[in-house]
């Protein structure tokens, strides 16, 4: 397995548990779910920089004449959408905020409106993420394999057998 795919099968079930962890700010807190969620923002970007090669192969074929790109043109369709919601999820949570912001001087007015595009931004990247997993899933299960799962020599069974004629009485 090279070393790229183990850095991005790690990095990205650590920002998977991450961005679930975050998605209930009550239990941990609105501070440490406005920061946990700026650390995922830069997990994010890492993601996309690892992947970078295969967002330009696809951008190209897609703009291509006459190349077909199958199952990518959805994954790239859905990687854009994703992007755009996850933007609009940081935007909107920086309008919000109630830690982060704070913590550097800037008070912001309270918007109804910024929450409600919040919270629904929030659950359509959820619906999204759900897509993206399903989509690599393939992916995610044969680089796991390769990274958790060692091989374990096979040693030769001996098996022994009495007959009847090899037995004395």
């Amino acid at each position: 397995m090279s070393k790229t795919n183990r850095i991005k099968l790690l990095l990205d079930l650590t920002t998977f548990v991450a961005f679930l962890i975050a998605m209930d700010p009550r239990s941990l807190g609105i501070a440490v779910h406005e920061w946990l969620t700026i650390a995922l923002a830069g997990t994010i970007v890492v993601h996309l920089l690892l992947n970078w090669g295969w967002i330009v192969e696809v951008t190209k074929r897609l703009f291509a004449k006459g190349k077909g790109l199958n199952g990518s043109r959805v994954n790239y369709i859905l990687n854009w959408a994703m992007f755009i919601d996850g933007v609009l999820i940081m935007l909107s949570g920086i309008m919000i905020s109630q830690a982060v912001m704070p913590s550097m001087g800037i008070v912001l007015p309270e918007s109804f409106g910024w929450r409600g595009l919040h919270s629904f931004s929030t659950n359509l990247f959820m619906l999204g993420l759900g897509l993206h997993v399903a989509l690599h899933w393939n992916w995610i299960v044969s680089t796991s394999k390769r990274l958790f799962v060692r091989k374990v020599k096979q040693t030769p069974v001996v098996v022994m057998s009495l007959d009847r004629k090899d037995v004395q009485a």
